[in-house]
C-alpha cells in the first residue's frame, strides 16, 4: 500500500485553530497554503499549511520569541522541540516534507542548536 493511500495521510481539512488572526494570515500566505483558512490534519498531526503545488506540510510560529527572556526563551524551545518532532515524524510516515516558519532568525537559531536537521525559513511574520 502507497502512503498516499493510506486513509490517515489524506488530508482533512479543518478550521484554524485558536482564531489568532496574525498566526493565521501568515499560515495562509507564506507558504502559500493550498487552503486559506484550513489547517491540516495528516497522520493524525494538524499543521497549520499544506504548501500549493507541492507535498510539504507547514508549522508556523509567529510568537515574539526574541523579546522572550532567557528562561522562558529556553521553556519555549523544549516545548517546541517536542511538538515539531511528532509533527516531522507524522509528515514523513504519510509521504510529506515539513518545513517550520518562524518569525525570527533568534528562533530559527534556537530551534536548530537542538533540532540541526529542521526545514526552517524565517517568515517575517509580525504580531
Amino acid at each position: 500500500m502507497t502512503l498516499e493511500r493510506r486513509p490517515e495521510c489524506q488530508p482533512i481539512l479543518v478550521p484554524h485553530a485558536g482564531g489568532d488572526v496574525p498566526h493565521n494570515e501568515c499560515a495562509d500566505k507564506f507558504p502559500p497554503n493550498r487552503y486559506p483558512g484550513m489547517d491540516v490534519f495528516v497522520g493524525g498531526e494538524r499543521f497549520d499549511a499544506l504548501q500549493v503545488g507541492v507535498r510539504v506540510l507547514w508549522e508556523i510560529k509567529t510568537h515574539r520569541f526574541d523579546t522572550y527572556p532567557d528562561f522562558i526563551q529556553e521553556q519555549e524551545i523544549e516545548k517546541e522541540v517536542a511538538q515539531l518532532t511528532e509533527e516531522l515524524a507524522a509528515a514523513r510516515a504519510c509521504g510529506y516534507d515539513f518545513v517550520v516558519g518562524v518569525s525570527t532568525q533568534e528562533h530559527k537559531d534556537a530551534l536548530l542548536k537542538v533540532l540541526p536537521s529542521l526545514k526552517i525559513v524565517v517568515t517575517g511574520c509580525k504580531r
